[in-house]
């Protein structure tokens, strides 16, 4: 296999999602980048690596191609194949990329069209149906005291799901808070303990999820608070939006709790399979 520093990436190509990306952002836990994440997000069979890389909001300019050879060295994406593809083929080898060299840095004129491809090509973003599961682990984020109770405050507006939260949350240890309008989580963040997590409904009676998570990370106390969304706004442009406004996980219903709780310990550092309790 060559080596992944030495893979060339062409703007015009294009990449799918291999069985393992797919995975990765569906498996509730992962240790990539925000821009690592999003361009894994992006990549839709569609787009050209140009049209991607115009259209990211977390890339640092240039970075492109950086990201896209980890994710190719972690067999996350493979090159499409020439001509029709089917939703399974996802062709073989890893694709060829390198854009460093001054000879083949895109010019400005370039950029700017690739900008507007991209947003030619935005219904992709916003098809309804897409979904994922997943949260960022962090390595560097401080354990937490030992025996300490998480404090949890979900932000939800429908009664059922909020109630069962609550509860399957409070089975699970955490001591969980609710939260259904935009009074009651002015309310919630408070009142003390701070929260140690807030999941972070989209839409809301008299509220927009996206605006609360923007606000929350511009303020001195709650923007160190991790955020997961949980809502059924799913589109890439959701998905997107959450993770560009500094989003720790992204969700979207339907959800099995179970999978919710692994990203919550993935964001909150907390191991996957904590010991069992003497005599348990």
């Amino acid at each position: 296999m060559a080596n992944r520093d030495s893979l060339i990436i062409q703007e015009h190509d294009v990449y799918l999602l291999s069985d393992k990306g797919d995975e990765e952002l569906r498996g509730s836990e992962t240790s990539l980048s925000p821009a690592e994440i999003e361009l894994l997000v992006r990549v839709d069979g569609n787009l050209t690596v140009g049209e991607i890389a115009a259209s990211c909001r977390l890339l640092k300019p240039g970075s492109a191609a950086d990201a896209f050879r980890s994710l190719l060295g972690r067999n996350l994406v493979r090159l499409r194949p020439k001509g029709k593809v089917t939703s399974r083929e996802f062709g073989t080898g890893l694709a060829i990329l390198f854009d460093d060299t001054p000879s083949i840095q895109p010019t400005r004129k370039a950029l700017t069209q690739a900008r507007a491809e991209a947003t030619a090509g935005a219904s992709t973003l916003q098809k309804q149906g897409y979904y994922v599961r997943i949260a960022r682990r962090d390595a560097d984020k401080p354990k937490l005291p030992h025996g300490k109770t998480l404090s949890v405050v979900v932000v939800e507006d429908e009664p059922l799901l909020a109630k069962f939260l609550k509860q399957y949350l409070s089975f699970e240890g955490y001591s969980a808070r609710i939260a259904a309008n935009r009074e009651e989580i002015i309310g919630e963040f408070r009142r003390p303990p701070l929260p140690d997590l807030v999941l972070l409904d989209v839409m809301l009676p008299d509220a927009d999820g996206f605006e609360i998570l923007l606000k929350m990370r511009q303020h001195p106390v709650l923007r160190t608070v991790p955020v997961i969304m949980l809502t059924a706004k799913a589109t890439r442009d959701a998905v997107l939006k959450g993770l560009a406004g500094g989003a720790d996980g992204y969700i979207t219903k339907p959800f099995e709790p179970d999978a919710l709780i692994k990203a919550i310990k993935a964001v909150m550092g907390l191991p996957k399979n904590p010991p069992k309790k003497n005599g348990a």
